[in-house]
């Protein structure tokens, strides 16, 4: 299989890319793209795993690229020009949007999370115009894939915002975010457990570390839980012991299959694993962990979080009530109702593999998109475990 991502040890390393496609439809001030063509990259010879900055070098690129990530909470964009061996970023933007509120019960995005999406797209068109953006993915995940009317919706942004949105599959959305966080990787152990806790579903997979070969993607599996899904079953407002054990279990239960493909248990106990987490439940503990008073993503990124740590802090923003978490300085009035669920995905993945503590991303499938963009004529073949 060829690589996953790139050199280890660089939290800006550019990584080998999937194929992409330009993300804008015509527009004025904005023509459609042309097919892309391969960036400027020595791309041969390259060991993922060399010492130091030993990733991939990106020649002098006057490209302006950008990355967008609509998923079931969150739409999230990243504009960068390639730098050196990695990118720079000059330009970025977030906003939770709750596309996915009530889909679990709907079938359906709600014209109102509809309407806030098309708001917050339009202020990413406008930057990414501002920034002469000249090569562009931009995707969606679970709400999309989910939803009944989830391609009538893209329909409308190109027509309302165009942009072109592709919605792309839980393999896809497992690889982009690997790769984007793939540099936090250390060179040992030599097994790795990725995850990814989204909005809609969570991504989780199973890494070996080849030095001499790069980064390969062995097994992987997409859940259908994410924090709002969850946390809308399970009631966000007010949690109980009984509903955040539910919780964990599910999630634990949910990830079985995997285990016994994988036997990555077995691993674990060997003490052959490392695990790495991105995701804002994630990001979250790490800060309230720091103690910090207002978020700073260049202490949280690459940060090492125990996992004695994670149930203790998930413990107690469960027995919160919504007001007490959002009073958190990590955490706000946005996002006060989903944590709980994101702390319950979170243990559920360390209570089934007990690591003893997890590496910090601050990072995930925007950073991939720019990689592939960067570097599109490399890919990763899929991998051998079938969803």
């Amino acid at each position: 299989m060829g690589p996953l991502g790139p050199a280890l040890g660089d939290p800006l390393a550019a990584a080998p890319g999937l194929s992409a496609a330009s993300g804008f439809a015509a527009q004025p001030g904005f023509p459609a793209q042309p097919a892309l063509a391969p960036a400027a990259v020595a791309s041969n010879g390259i060991d993922p795993l060399a010492e130091g900055r030993g990733e991939i070098e990106a020649e002098l690129d006057n490209e302006i690229y950008a990355a967008i990530d609509l998923g079931t909470n969150n739409c999230r964009l990243l504009i960068a020009r390639a730098r050196g061996r990695g990118f720079r970023v000059i330009d970025a933007f977030s906003r939770i949007v709750r596309l996915g509120e009530g889909l679990g019960a709907n079938g359906a995005l709600s014209p109102e999370a509809m309407d806030r999406t098309i708001e917050a797209l339009k202020i990413c068109v406008d930057k990414m115009n501002r920034r002469g953006v000249t090569r562009a993915r931009s995707v969606a995940t679970e709400a999309c894939r989910r939803a009944a009317n989830g391609v009538a919706f893209l329909n409308r942004v190109e027509a309302e915002v165009g942009l072109r949105l592709e919605i792309i599959t839980p393999q896809q959305e497992a690889e982009l975010a690997f790769r984007g966080c793939a540099p936090l990787l250390g060179r040992d152990p030599r097994r790795a457990i990725l995850f990814d806790i989204g909005g809609g579903s969570t991504e989780v997979g199973w890494v070996a570390i080849r030095p001499g070969r790069g980064i390969e993607l062995l097994a992987y599996r997409s859940l259908p839980l994410g924090v709002v899904n969850l946390a809308e079953r399970h009631g966000a407002r007010a949690y109980c012991e009984k509903s955040y054990g539910a919780m964990v279990e599910e999630v634990a239960s949910s990830l079985e299959p995997l285990e016994a493909q994988c036997h990555i248990g077995a691993e674990v106990h060997r003490g052959r694993v490392q695990m790495l987490g991105s995701s804002g439940t994630v990001t979250t503990l790490a800060g309230i962990e720091m103690q910090l008073q207002r978020y700073d993503r260049s202490r949280v990124d690459g940060a090492w979080l125990d996992f004695g740590a994670i149930g203790s802090i998930s413990r107690r923003l469960a027995a919160m009530d919504c007001a007490e978490r959002a009073q958190q300085p990590c955490i706000g009035r946005e996002r006060a109702d989903l944590v709980v669920a994101g702390c319950a995905i979170l243990e559920g993945i360390c209570r089934l593999w007990p690591v003893g503590r997890l590496r910090v991303a601050d990072r995930g499938l925007r950073e991939g998109i720019l990689f592939g963009l960067m570097q599109p004529s490399s890919s990763i073949s899929p991998p051998r475990f079938k969803n």
